[in-house]
């Protein structure tokens, strides 16, 4: 005799409606995050971390830069875009259509290899070997090497950061393009001559970071904007985030994770700012 025989037609049904429910269930309680590969680390950890304490919720994290976080979140492909910029800072991108979430502040250090023998560079320095007017490492106190300028990819977050601080919409020198902040960092690592720049967790004994005009790039620095090549670290939605989305950001922006999470990944937390900075990059006194 076939099963289907054996059961009624009604118990048949709810089987149905209980497997659809469950998958149901399933999708909406599933977060997909993509975008800057400088919030990576900090997102990856808190989705880890609340997964933990959240059985029923998935939280996926990926890299692929700012622009393809701000992208993919306005047509609906991923839940979530991380970005290190504004939206009205990327061309394209409609941001009327998104709702910003300011998660954290991250800064973005001047990194040279050992080799170059250079600590310190002044605010002038630093535009010119990004423009390509310095070339040599002589020339601002170093060693007689010629200096390898290795820059992000056209769309990262931390890129466009970096050269609005510091370039001031002056064209930057060719280079070599790199796709994350790892790439980055193992190459000036392992390569004389290299300067590049990195968000601040990924910096390490292993890698020389360089001060501007005698300022450091530290947390207490960038909450006064004395350390100014730093920027917000965005997490952006639809105007009306899934409830699971919204758990995991209100997560994110709590006392308990902001004071310990995010400062240990090393960042700083949105909560000991003490300026804000507006979508035209002012920086104005005050938290937002």
């Amino acid at each position: 005799m076939r099963l289907s025989k054996l059961i009624p037609v009604g118990l048949a049904a709810a089987g149905i409606l209980l497997l659809s429910g469950c998958g149901t269930k399933n999708k909406e309680n599933a977060v997909t995050v993509v975008g800057s590969t400088a919030m990576q680390p900090l997102v990856q950890k808190a989705g880890s971390d609340f997964q933990a304490e959240h059985k029923n919720y998935t939280i996926t994290v990926q890299g692929g830069g700012s622009g393809t976080g701000l992208s993919q979140a306005e047509t609906g492909a991923v839940n979530v875009g991380n970005s290190d910029i504004f939206a009205e800072q990327k061309d394209g991108i409609h941001a009327n259509k998104l709702k910003d979430h300011q998660v954290a502040v991250v800064g973005i250090a001047p990194v040279a290899n050992e080799e170059n023998g250079v600590k310190n560079l002044t605010e002038q320095q630093l535009e010119k070997i990004f423009t390509g007017k310095i070339k040599n490492w002589k020339e601002v106190g170093g060693k007689d090497l010629p200096i390898i300028v290795i820059n992000r990819a056209q769309g990262s977050g931390t890129r466009k950061t970096f050269e609005t601080k510091v370039l001031k919409g002056q064209q930057p020198v060719k280079s070599q393009e790199q796709d994350s902040n790892g790439t980055v960092k193992k190459i000036v690592q392992n390569t004389p001559g290299t300067i590049s720049y990195l968000s601040l967790p990924y910096l390490n004994k292993q890698i020389k970071t360089l001060s501007v005009d005698g300022v450091e790039p530290t947390a207490a620095n960038i909450t006064t904007n004395k350390w100014e090549i730093w920027s917000y670290e965005h997490m952006y939605t639809s105007k009306h985030p899934s409830k699971a989305t919204q758990a995991f950001i209100d997560y994110l922006m709590s006392k308990p994770v902001q004071s310990k999470l995010v400062k240990e990944a090393g960042y700083v937390s949105v909560h000991d700012m003490k300026v804000h900075m507006t979508p035209d990059n002012q920086v104005l006194p005050g938290r937002q």
